[in-house]
């Protein structure tokens, strides 16, 4: 029923850890972006970059990093635990670079046990004796870490030192814990050690509100029989610390050796506690503030970070002694606002956040210097869709134009706030440009001015009835020539190129010129008898292939010192020539494709016999005509490849193994809707890309041993060569548009997510884009500290879409936030019934007096880009949300849905008039903060009776939405605070009244991350498509997810396909798949049923990484026995469409 694939996935950093975990010797950063695992080392050359090594999914959301060291690995091990209660060990294995688990998942769920309300904690004991994690509120899961034993002690030769035991849950009376620790003790002398202690910052609710520090001992007793004896260990002993702990205590730091005892970071002072009497000893600071995360740079200095994006740096001094002896705070500068502080070394710190960009900061002497920055759109607070892949209004638009979709989200918080445009797909770095030809370019080619020269330096530009040539120097200074080498600049150049001597080939309409580069002397033509014209030419080598008016084809060679005719063949009427191409992996045969028949054949230099056929058509009868040709080998140790551009948009290939079989393995897949054309791109490994131009521009290269098509950002490219220049290696010449720019890039390796950035320095909290208007309207919120008092301001602001530049701010009154805004089209006022572009935005005011007040603001853009109040309505609550409904406006008013008219009673004097509304096409959906999702109709008043709103159906389950949307006819999506996605229909044909004011749950799966928007798209599918895109899901964690519906003949196949690969393909710690995704809530869990009628399209996708048996075992076990190239084909379209 319902397939969720990954756009963007989350970049919002929480967790991060710095360990020895890749080798020995290294220096490893690993960081967790929601449920994946990414690994960083520093770049071994300077400057000092953290370079991405390996990333790795799991099936689970990170909550907790921590690293371990058995006694008989040279590396570290990596702990994770994950938000489902699992935990699990990870190792690297070297061999065959992957990450394996050591300790598979140990499940810590208490279903009796409540959640802890201030975030996981996991810690390590100093003499590395004990673990402890701290998942629910008053129960602490001590795992004991075994070590070396003694005499009867000794432990068994199975088990490693270093490696952790079963858990042993403890239960302790303080809730609401804040911040714990274990702390370091003064050694006993000798192998004894103290009892571990761990202190416990709590807030007391008994107490109202009171916060107090515990220090407990725990006592472990340990079995020789843990069989029949477990383990056990208590937190019974404690003391309480001495002194007032602030109200605003955030954080304990422990003090190694010499200094001993543990910091408090608070709101308004640091305090000391001493580790005999626990006495706090509070020093005030000087400008109150709200500590969100620190990191240890040695004994002494201490890396503190702020709500507000400082950076600290904390210097503890000592007495004579060692002891503490006060402290001074330095502010080094502003960052983004950290969740997590690693200290690298070198002075080198990593910034994880996830509310604005990560980042690498360099700690020096006149504060901080920025070295890395990690794009994070998180959290996406809402975003709109600029264009499906083509920015023409009129363009086509299908289920693959998802995957080319320019997204635009409101991302980070407070001074972190920012506009970010996000698209996936192959990237392009501009090197510079030509500049506009006056006309569009037909086609390019590169070539070497001299026989001597290594590099490319001239650029052949071919338009209808005429060619220019620039040349390049060495310095990427560039000069157009009058003429190259004796060439006809009055004509349309169909190919320029060098022999493998030097000389030049163009190829004209009319002539096929071999000249000398050097003097331009011309040493060979030929020309086609009689009217005919050469309206197609393939080269390879020192042959060449033209085709005359797809009549007749002549193979011409260029080895001697003129041009000598080969062969040549006349076709008749009912075959007509449509493309033709040579390869040097077809010694000796060229592929011709033909209008008639659907076919495409080989056929010999020789002769042009045929010596091979295949018709191109899905089925028998249809049409399909191939009208581009090429010929590349994109995979090492794989035969090459046949591509075959249909007029359709279709692609077809096949892989050649031999002029005799050159059509095995065929494969189709749908670019566009029309015809692509293709361009070789050699890579340095001697493989070759290839460049598919059309309305949605792709790249198709290898990649893990598959062949990966994929969007890239070149939308307006219509032809391209490859250009490698001195001053340019590598690079690509592109031109495109009505007046034919011709622009110099570089092309991205592979598929990534682009972004690009407007940095507002306000929370974007809500964003409405107009297409019309060309800009965004943006609902922001600024939050500014002033002695030590926050000031919340609220902004409605006009965004330019291009320059991607603020054009004008409207200021909301005192205390007034921005709720909610949109786009629509509204009466203008001039008495003919027009419409005009709108924004729309609800508001409300904060303070305890003010909550029941609220507006609602109709603005206009002026000719001069400036915004300009229609008009406003004042309302008792505030809006939280804003729709329209048959040109009328829809605002959800707190516990209220009501139905506004913009009406102009009089000339020039609009006012908002309430038509309707309800407590608690027509049909408008409203998703509850707790009684899930609810449909009301609209009825417009007839005969002078008032309009009426009433309840139609509705979702009987408690679910606590975050948003919904419709996604077919009577088919809803909505998603709730705890990550779960649900898909629900309405029954409008129902039997009964019950069964038809019932919203039944069809589908339901668990995404892990909470989704604050979700926003509906409308495509046209093609034919046979598989699944169909419906809407655009975004996160907190910074993901967007392609949410589609399954096409009904292949719901079951791919269901089946989703389960056999899950059982297959294991995820590290080994946590079943159907823990990962299945529907959990407060109200119930489906982790041992799985997702219901909802396919993970990420899962799907890795039947592409599994060998060929497995893959043959996947097929037999879905159905397809024997197809495997099939189901190949069909899973790299479902890639495709995201």
């Amino acid at each position: 029923m319902a397939y969720l694939a990954p756009i963007h996935r989350p970049s919002s950093i929480r967790h991060a850890i710095q360990l020895s975990f890749l080798s020995p010797d290294s220096v490893d950063l690993i960081v967790a972006k929601a449920n994946r695992l990414e690994i960083y080392t520093p770049d071994a050359q300077p400057p000092f970059q953290l370079v991405l090594q390996h990333t790795k999914s799991l099936y689970g959301k990170v909550t907790l990093l921590e690293k371990i060291r058995p006694s008989s690995s040279q590396t570290d091990h990596l702990f994770v635990g994950t938000d489902r209660y699992h935990y699990f060990t990870l190792s690297w294995d070297a061999v065959h670079k992957q990450l394996k688990t050591e300790k598979a998942y140990v499940d810590i769920a208490e279903k009796a046990a409540r959640d802890s309300q201030t975030g996981d904690r996991v810690h390590i004991d100093p003499t590395a004796r004990f673990m402890s994690l701290e998942c629910y509120e008053g129960v602490v899961n001590i795992i004991p870490i075994t070590q070396a034993g003694k005499g009867k002690r000794k432990i068994a030769d199975a088990v490693e030192v270093g490696e952790l035991q079963d858990p042993i849950p403890v239960r302790i009376p303080e809730m609401f814990v804040r911040s714990s620790c274990f702390l370091h003790k003064r050694p006993k002398g000798g192998d004894k050690h103290h009892n571990p202690e761990i202190a416990f910052l709590w807030e007391d609710v008994i107490a109202g509100n009171k916060m107090r520090l515990k220090i407990r001992e725990l006592e472990f007793h340990s079995t020789l029989r843990p069989a029949e004896d477990p383990q056990s260990a208590e937190l019974e002993k404690g003391r309480e610390a001495q002194g007032e702990v602030e109200l605003g205590a955030s954080h304990l730091i422990p003090l190694p050796p010499p200094i001993y005892g543990m910091l408090i970071l608070g709101e308004t002072s640091i305090s000391y506690v001493d580790e005999w009497e626990y006495n706090v000893q509070p020093t005030p600071l000087d400008e109150a503030t709200i500590f969100s995360a620190w990191c240890a740079i040695d004994t002494q200095r201490y890396a503190l970070a702020d709500d507000y994006g400082r950076l600290y740096l904390l210097f503890l001094h000592q007495n004579d002694a060692g002891e503490y002896n006060g402290h001074t705070l330095h502010v080094l500068g502003q960052t983004s606002r950290a969740s997590t502080l690693v200290y690298l070394d070198g002075g080198m710190i990593f910034l994880g956040s996830h509310q604005g960009d990560s980042q690498v900061i360099k700690i020096e002497e006149q504060g901080l210097q920025i070295i890395q920055t990690f794009a994070n759109v998180a959290p996406i607070l809402d975003f709109a869709v600029m264009d499906m892949g083509n920015r023409s209004s009129d363009a086509p638009v299908n289920e693959f134009s998802s995957g080319q979709a320019r997204i635009v989200t409101g991302s980070g918080a407070y001074t972190d706030g920012s506009l970010r445009s996000v698209r996936s797909g192959v990237g392009l770095e501009p090197l510079g440009a030509i500049g506009e030809m006056g006309a569009p370019v037909s086609c390019m080619f590169r070539l070497r001015s001299s026989r001597n020269a290594g590099f490319d330096d001239t650029l052949v530009v071919s338009f209808v009835n005429s060619t220019r040539a620039f040349k390049f120097d060495s310095a990427g200074e560039v000069e157009e020539l009058e003429a190259f080498g004796g060439s006809q600049m009055d004509e349309c150049t169909l190919y320029a190129g060098n022999l493998d001597d030097g000389r030049v080939v163009q190829v004209t309409t009319s002539t096929v010129l071999v000249t000398d580069p050097d003097d331009s002397m011309v040493q060979g033509s030929w020309r086609p008898t009689g009217e005919a014209r050469i309206t197609d030419v393939a080269t390879e080598g020192s042959t060449v292939l033209v085709s005359l008016d797809g009549a007749a084809l002549v193979v011409l060679s260029l080895a001697g010192g003129d041009v000598q005719v080969q062969s040549q063949k006349t076709f008749g009427i009912g075959s007509q020539v449509s493309c033709i191409t040579l390869s040097r992996s077809l010694p000796g045969a060229a592929v011709v494709g033909f209008w008639e028949g659907s076919k495409v054949a080989i056929l010999s230099l020789q002769d042009l016999c045929e010596l091979a056929a295949q018709s191109v058509a899905e089925e028998e009868g249809s049409l399909a005509v191939p009208r581009s040709l090429l010929v590349a080998r994109i995979l090492a140790d794989q035969p090459p490849t046949l591509f075959i551009g249909l007029a359709d948009g279709n692609v077809v290939t096949f892989s050649i193994i031999s002029p005799q079989q050159p059509f095995a393995a065929r494969k189709s897949i749908i670019l566009g809707t029309q015809q692509p054309n293709f361009a070789l791109l050699p890579r340095a490994d001697g493989l070759e890309n290839v460049f598919a131009t059309c309305e949605h521009p792709s790249l198709i290269y290898g990649s893990d041993g598959r062949m990966v098509y994929s969007a890239i950002t070149a939308e307006d490219a219509e032809c391209v060569t490859s250009f490698s220049s001195e001053a340019f290696p590598g690079a690509i010449a592109l031109a495109g548009g009505a007046e034919g720019e011709v622009k110099l890039a570089i092309v991205d390796e592979e598929r990534t997510t682009h972004v690009q950035t407007l940095h507002v320095g306000e929370t974007v909290r809500r964003i409405a884009y107009s297409a019309e208007l060309r800009a965004f309207g943006l609902g922001t919120i600024k939050r500014t500290l002033r002695a030590g008092t926050e000031e919340v301001v609220s902004h409605f602001k006009l965004v330019d879409e291009v320059a991607f530049q603020e054009l004008h701010t409207y200021p909301l009154n005192e205390d007034e936030l921005v709720e909610c805004v949109m786009r629509c089209e509204l009466d203008d006022g001039s008495g003919s019934g027009s419409k005009a572009e709108r924004f729309v935005l609800g508001t409300a005011y904060l303070g305890e007096q003010d909550s029941m007040r609220g507006r609602i603001l109709v603005l206009e853009v002026t000719e001069e880009r400036k915004l300009k109040v229609v008009t406003e309505f004042a309302l008792k609550g505030a809006c939280k949300c804003l729709a329209t409904c048959q040109g009328r406006i829809v605002a959800a008013l707190v516990k209220t849905v009501v139905i506004f008219n913009l009406e102009y009673q009089t000339a020039g004097s609009p006012q908002l008039v309430k038509k309707a509304a309800y407590l608690t096409g027509s049909t408008i959906a409203v998703t509850d903060l707790m009684k899930s999702l609810s449909l009301l109709e609209y009825k417009p008043g007839r005969g002078g009776l008032p309009d009426t709103l009433g309840e139609i159906a509705r979702h009987f389950e408690t679910v606590w939405g975050t948003a919904a949307a419709n996604v077919s006819e009577n088919t809803y999506l909505e998603s709730d605070a705890e990550g779960n996605l649900i898909v629900l229909q309405h029954d409008v044909n129902g039997y009964s009244a019950d069964d038809r004011c019932r919203l039944k749950v069809v589908s339901e799966m668990l995404l892990g991350e909470m989704v604050n928007r979700i926003l509906p798209i409308s495509v046209q599918p093609t034919p046979n498509a598989l699944v169909v895109p419906r809407a655009f899901l975004a996160t907190v964690d910074g993901s967007l997810h392609l949410f589609a519906l399954i096409a009904p003949g292949m719901q079951d196949l791919l269901i089946r396909l989703q389960n056999a690969i899950a059982e297959r393909v294991r995820s590290p710690g080994y946590v079943p798949f159907s823990k990962f995704r299945g529907f959990r809530s407060g109200v119930r869990d489906m982790g041992e049923e799985g997702p219901v009628r909802f396919v993970d399209g990420e899962c799907v996708e890795r039947f592409l990484d599994c060998g060929i048996e497995i893959q043959e075992e996947i097929c037999k076990e879905v159905g397809m026995e024997g197809k495997s190239e099939e189901l190949r084909g069909m899973v790299e379209g479902l890639r495709r469409i995201h």
